[in-house]
Parts: structure tokens; sequence; C-alpha cells
């Protein structure tokens, strides 16, 4: 099984209704998360996964609102009481990434790192990451330098993407290729589309050339909360559309 969290459904801007980006996912036992934009732990925790078990950190990008509570998860896993962590914990991203979070551990150094286990921050290879139910894939997108988006494909066959922030390109249509479950951003209705993201009319476009099952709309801003996103997404993609809220799950 593939279990898919959405942690928060929204973007940087405060809203009552949806929190920062992460999604998780449990597959065989593993536990992953993906972006941990603000109250991601508080989210964890309200879906019932425990922030101490996580196995694997994979990074789209660097931006605030997708990295905000990396410090504190790390933070909390180094200050439990009664608790110590002893696996590893991988940390993923580009490189990128990788130089981003190096200027955060030259700060933080000892207040995240405990002498229990090791962060094993890494640049994703080109085939991925092995895990015991399957494997994780990322490629380039186009946002800022070094975005990527990823490909969960378990060993039983299904496929779960995630675009992260993203403008259309087709390297997210390749990696979306046949998804069983396909999660893509949609910050803005089709009337604001803005440089860098999708809106629904792309969204749908990538989802129908990708011929993916299913397609959730996420990283929403609050004037999309006033539109209609699945009528204007449906125009390009005739499967489901689900409107993400924060912690919706699935399963694959």
């Amino acid at each position: 099984m593939v279990e898919i969290y959405i942690l928060g459904s929204g973007t940087c801007v405060p809203s009552p209704r949806r929190g920062a980006p992460g999604v998780a996912v449990r597959l065989d036992g593993e536990t992953m998360l993906f972006d941990s934009g603000s109250g991601t732990l508080d989210r964890l925790m309200r879906a019932g996964l425990d922030y101490k078990e996580l196995d694997h950190l994979f990074y789209t990008h660097s931006h605030v609102d997708h990295t905000a509570d990396l410090i504190p998860l790390l933070f909390a896993l180094k200050n439990t009481p009664a608790f110590a962590r002893t696996k590893k914990l991988g940390l993923w991203g580009s490189n990128e990434f990788l130089e981003f979070f190096a200027r955060l551990d030259a700060i933080y150094g000892k207040w995240i790192h405990a002498d229990s286990y090791v962060i094993a921050p890494r640049e994703l290879p080109p085939d991925g990451v092995r895990l015991s139910g399957g494997r994780v894939i990322a490629r380039p997108v186009r946002h800022q330098p070094g975005s990527l988006g990823y490909r969960v494909e378990a060993l039983s066959g299904k496929v779960f993407a995630l675009s992260g922030d993203t403008d259309y390109c087709a390297e997210l249509v390749r990696l979306s290729e046949k998804a069983d479950l396909l999660v893509l951003e949609c910050s803005t209705p089709d009337a604001y589309k803005a440089e860098g993201h999708l809106s629904p009319a792309f969204a749908g476009r990538i989802a129908r050339e990708a011929r993916a099952r299913k397609l959730v709309l996420t990283h929403m801003y609050p004037i999309c909360d006033d539109w209609d996103l699945r009528a204007e997404c449906q125009k390009e993609f005739d499967g489901e559309v689900v409107i993400a809220e924060d912690l919706m799950s699935f399963l694959l």
C-alpha cells in the first residue's frame, strides 16, 4: 500500500483553511516527508504520523513556505525527552537545496545534531532512491534553479507523483506518466496565472498528457477559494479532479 497525506494545501500566505506545503507518504513501513512548510510538525501529529519515525525528508526547493519546519523538526528530534533516535535520517534534494541546508547547518550546528543518529544530506542519484517498497525518483521542474518534482514507484506497480512549485514543463509530464495519483500545485485561478506556477488549465494539461488516473490540486493561495478550480481544470482533463484540503489522505 501507498498512503499519501496532504499535510498542507496552501502557500506562504496565512489562511484559516490551508497550511503551508507538506506531503507525507508511507510505503512498506517507511515514512517520507516531502517539504515541510510552517506548521508541518503539528499537522503530522494531527494526521496520526509520528515525526520521530520519519525515514526520509525530500525537498522540492528551498523557498521558506516549503522548508520553514525543517529546523524545528531536527531540533525536536534532538530534544525529545526519553527518546534517542538511532536510525539514519535521509535528507534529499537538489545540489542547490543541499547548499541551502549547509548554510542552515552552519548557523544551527549543535542545536540540530544529536549524538545518537546521523543526518545524511545527499543529492538524489539519477536512478532514484531505493526503498524496501519501491523507489523515489526526482527530476528538474520549472521554478527556481534546483527545483524538483518527485515520483514514488511502489513495487506493487502503484505510482504517486508530486510537482512541488513549477510551471508547465515536459519534464513534469514525463515524471507524472500514468500516475495513479498526481498532486500538482495550482497557485491561482487561470485569470491570475503567475510565471513559475501552475493554474488549473495547465495542471489539467499536464495530467491529460501524462495520462494520470487522478489529479489533486494543492498549493492554493486564498483567492482560489472563491473560484471553481475543478471546472477550469476539467477543460483540459476529463479524469477525477480533487481540490486538496489539509489532512486529506489517499490510499493506493
